[in-house]
């Protein structure tokens, strides 16, 4: 089945079953399927597809930039970078004038370590505010494992590579790092705690699990 949208057409297949309420799921090619009570007319089915339009191309274009951004990385003008969950030409991020490959990716981490300095700055207080804590520091730093650790004395790090993320994303992590302050922990308090601001935090996690392969250098 099929609509179009916004001059672009979204197809999805339709599943009907004992549900009682529709659902619509994105997995993470692109295959949208919709989970309807049976009896739910087409209509019905293609009016909860249009509702939700602008979300659905929204999330198609970023698994399609995110595509782009899995291929090995050029350093050149045909080069393609994450950030902040989109994807830009190298040039549109550095000055890449008379550098070679290893001096380009220098400096665009560089980049990247100031821009995710910058954008947690911003988001930390907003987070404070909301859950009443403070922590001591935070910094920025390189892991090939961590996205953000939180220390028993309240200094809080973050991974550069975040820069690379939405900003939706970056959120979901520092969220997190600031509940570990009230729980050290990952209990069931904590977690409440998490999705007390952020109810949608496991679809963060699962960006973060299934694209963080392509938030690299």
């Amino acid at each position: 089945m099929n609509i179009e949208f916004e001059n672009q057409e979204i197809t999805f297949h339709v599943s009907y079953g004992n549900s009682k309420k529709l659902t619509i799921h994105m997995d993470g090619t692109g295959f949208i399927t919709v989970k309807a009570p049976k009896g739910t007319s087409e209509e019905a089915v293609k009016e909860a597809v249009r509702q939700h339009g602008r979300v659905i191309l929204q999330r198609l274009a970023r698994l399609g930039t995110l595509r782009e951004t899995f291929q090995p990385k050029s350093y050149d003008e045909e080069g393609k970078f994450l950030h902040l969950g989109k994807a830009y030409l190298l040039h549109e991020l550095i000055d890449t004038e008379g550098l070679d490959a290893e001096e380009l990716k220098l400096r665009l981490k560089k980049f990247y370590f100031a821009s995710c300095k910058k954008v947690i700055a911003e988001r930390l207080p907003i987070y404070q505010a909301q859950l009443k804590v403070k922590p001591k520091s935070f910094e920025i730093e390189e892991s090939a494992t961590k996205w953000g650790t939180c220390s028993s004395d309240k200094r809080l790090t973050f991974n550069y590579r975040l820069a690379m993320a939405p900003i939706e994303v970056i959120d979901y992590v520092v969220v997190h790092e600031l509940c570990h302050l009230l729980h050290m922990n990952h209990d069931r308090s904590f977690w409440r705690r998490v999705g007390g601001i952020m109810p949608d935090y496991k679809e963060k996690e699962a960006y973060l699990a299934r694209y963080g392969g392509a938030m690299t250098l």
